[in-house]
């Protein structure tokens, strides 16, 4: 048997094997304490790090708020010069935010940078091309423009889009909007068929029909002018407003009769209302010296022949040319025809003549109108027993 080596020593081999075993041993039972000390370490480490950054963000969406809630501050106020640095300020803290973007286009928008809010808002639109706000402003924008295809396809996008709250408001709102810049780009077919689309559903609100039936008097369409008005009524009989709008709405479309009813009572629930006044006063007028209508008998029809031949003659006799004025001047062949016409026609219309020959009702009638025409056109509109045979005129198929 070799000797042993000199650098081991009898039992140092054990020992160390003896160690070794303990040292294994010692990990073996404690591997999983150890595992999970170090996985609960990972898990302290991952917690600390989420909720430091959750507290970040958490600063960070709270500047963005507080300086958002200071543009919206400064914008109500009127100051969008300072509302505009307030959102840039929030933006800062939320580059993504929706609601500072679209605030922020609306302050620039204010500003009259216009550009600037548009380039925003086509950015909005496409991430949310149904949004009423964003396609309502963007509308706006092409009004500035004056744009006009431009400013109807974005409100139209905007009378249908999604709103959030009050859709029904909203749209209409957005609507009036677009009458108003039509009506400013004197465009009243187009105005017109808007307030068409928006009277088919309107609510049972009194000055919302009153609205709309002024509107529809701007585009001349008088007939749904006075439907307006007549739902304006029937949801307030009192509204002397919507009396008057119906009086003249009637009045304008040669509806005498309805005129001096709606009219009466707007003047009596109104006395200061001096329009209504005015037009009751020419509606009466005209129902009294209208030698046409039914029901009235031949001497009756005679005797208003005969007021309006010679009413028509006094404004014959005192309408001079008055070129400084801008009308145009009859030629003097022209005045001397209907003076002329006039004289020759005056000893016949004569109750006595009017009762032998009937026709002379048309033909006195035909010269009346001419005069109070060939006068406007000579000195001007006419007012009180003229205006009326004008009218009158109008009505039986004259210019």
């Amino acid at each position: 048997m070799p000797p042993l080596s000199p650098e081991i020593q009898p039992g140092e081999e054990v020992t160390a094997t003896a160690g070794e075993d303990r040292i294994l041993r010692w990990y073996a039972t404690r591997e999983p304490l150890v595992l999970v000390v170090l996985s609960l370490m990972a898990v302290l480490f991952f917690l600390a790090v989420t909720g430091l950054s959750r507290i970040y963000y958490r600063q960070q969406d709270s500047l963005g708020e507080r300086w958002y809630s200071r543009g919206v501050a400064d914008l109500n106020a009127g100051h969008a010069d300072q509302a505009v640095g307030a959102f840039h300020a929030a933006l800062r803290y939320s580059r993504d935010n929706y609601g500072y973007q679209l605030s922020l286009a609306q302050a620039l928008a204010a500003l009259n940078r216009t550009d600037e809010a548009q380039a925003y808002l086509l950015n909005l639109w496409e991430r949310k091309p149904e949004d009423g706000t964003v396609t309502l402003e963007l509308g706006r924008i092409f009004v500035k423009k004056r744009e006009k295809d431009q400013a109807l396809r974005y409100y139209h996008n905007a009378i249908y889009a999604t709103w959030a709250d009050h859709p029904d408001n909203r749209r209409r709102a957005a609507r009036l909007e677009l009458v108003d810049f039509l009506l400013q780009e004197n465009d009243q077919t187009q105005a017109q068929a808007e307030l068409i689309a928006l009277a088919a559903n309107l609510p049972p609100d009194s000055p919302l029909h009153l609205r709309i039936g002024g509107l529809f008097m701007q585009v001349q369409d008088y007939e749904h002018a006075l439907q307006q008005y007549r739902e304006a009524l029937t949801i307030d009989r009192r509204s002397s407003a919507a009396m008057a709008g119906a009086g003249h709405a009637a009045f304008v479309r040669g509806n005498y009769e309805s005129a001096q009813g709606y009219l009466a009572g707007a003047v009596a629930g109104d006395p200061k209302d001096t329009e209504s006044a005015e037009l009751l006063h020419t509606a009466g007028l005209v129902l009294q010296m209208d030698p046409f209508r039914r029901q009235i008998s031949a001497s009756k029809r005679s005797r208003i022949v005969i007021e309006a031949f010679e009413t028509a003659g006094a404004r014959l006799k005192s309408c001079s040319p008055r070129p400084e004025s801008g009308a145009t001047v009859p030629t003097t062949a022209d005045q001397e025809t209907l003076d002329s016409r006039w004289n020759d026609l005056k000893p016949r219309i004569t109750e006595l003549g009017l009762r032998r020959d009937p026709d002379l009702v048309d033909s006195a009638m035909d010269l009346v109108f001419a005069i109070e025409r060939q006068t406007r056109a000579e000195c001007g509109g006419p007012a009180g027993a003229d205006l009326a045979l004008l009218l009158i005129s109008k009505l039986h198929g004259g210019n």
